[in-house]
């Protein structure tokens, strides 16, 4: 039996075009802050970059070197054709991930760079809170509002399946402020973010139930100043393509000194 995706992307792609319009691309800006000073850092110079984005324009300008590819399920890119792909904040999108990291990772030269950036699970989680018990009370039942997104300790062993060496995970925590979570809403639809699960509720949501959420984010999160806080959890993940000059772990038994001595311990034997 087929399974259904999770993601729309015909209502993801008129999501983002409609965002074109006054785009709030100040997430953007700060992935590709970060990805800059990541790659800063590796003594390496790249010369065939490419990235995969749902923003091309955006990237292009930051990165006008690299070849831009949309994140659609089959990637546009050659295989080993790249020593570097980035996979810029659309992966909690994609409904295979594995996939997309399996044709990033294949689309690379040996000892290759895939640098990933990406929404994790702490994303939203206040207005995700709000929503679920705004619908509860009110409709009696909860529908797909805010996209599920993965746990950090989970994505390393993506980056493995995906036949990456090396694999790194980590965690950039941002917390910005609204006037109200009308506002928060606003700006998420002006970034191409709002909701474009396939599950999703396809009317509009009844007012009782926005202003609802609208009340018990407030109340629940509300600040001294009257403002609402939100947070974006920005995942990152770097792993390489596979080559033989990369370190390699040590047979099992191969070892030729023991960790008692290196650490001038005495070894007590356990007892049977």
């Amino acid at each position: 039996m087929k399974q259904t995706p999770l993601t729309d992307r015909t209502a993801l792609i008129r999501n983002r075009q409609r965002a074109q319009r006054t785009p709030a691309l100040f997430l953007h800006e700060i992935a590709a802050d970060e990805v800059k000073d990541r790659l800063s850092l590796v003594n390496k110079t790249f010369t065939a970059p490419a990235v995969v984005t749902g923003f091309p324009q955006f990237w292009q300008t930051q990165l006008p070197e690299a070849l831009i590819v949309p994140d659609d399920e089959v990637l546009t890119l050659e295989p080993g054709a790249h020593d570097l792909v980035i996979h810029a904040l659309c992966l909690h999108w994609a409904n295979d991930p594995v996939g997309q990291l399996i044709q990033a990772r294949r689309a690379l030269r040996p000892d290759g760079l895939m640098l990933t950036a990406l929404f994790g699970g702490g994303t939203l989680s206040e207005l995700r809170s709000a929503l679920a018990q705004a619908e509860a009370e009110v409709s009696g039942g909860l529908s797909p509002r805010v996209l599920p997104m993965a746990e950090i300790r989970d994505l390393g062993a993506l980056m493995q399946r995906a036949g990456l060496s090396l694999p790194v995970a980590d965690s950039l925590p941002l917390s910005t402020s609204y006037a109200n979570p009308l506002a928060l809403m606003r700006d998420l639809r002006a970034m191409g973010e709002s909701n474009a699960m396939t599950a999703r509720h396809r009317g509009l949501t009844r007012r009782q139930v926005l202003n609802r959420a609208c009340d018990i984010y407030s109340r629940a999160f509300g600040t001294g100043d009257g403002r609402i806080p939100t947070t974006f959890e920005m995942i990152f993940l770097t792993g390489w393509a596979p080559d033989a000059s990369q370190p390699q772990p040590l047979r099992p038994g191969s070892a030729n000194a023991r960790l008692a001595d290196a650490l001038g311990a005495v070894e007590n034997p356990l007892k049977d």
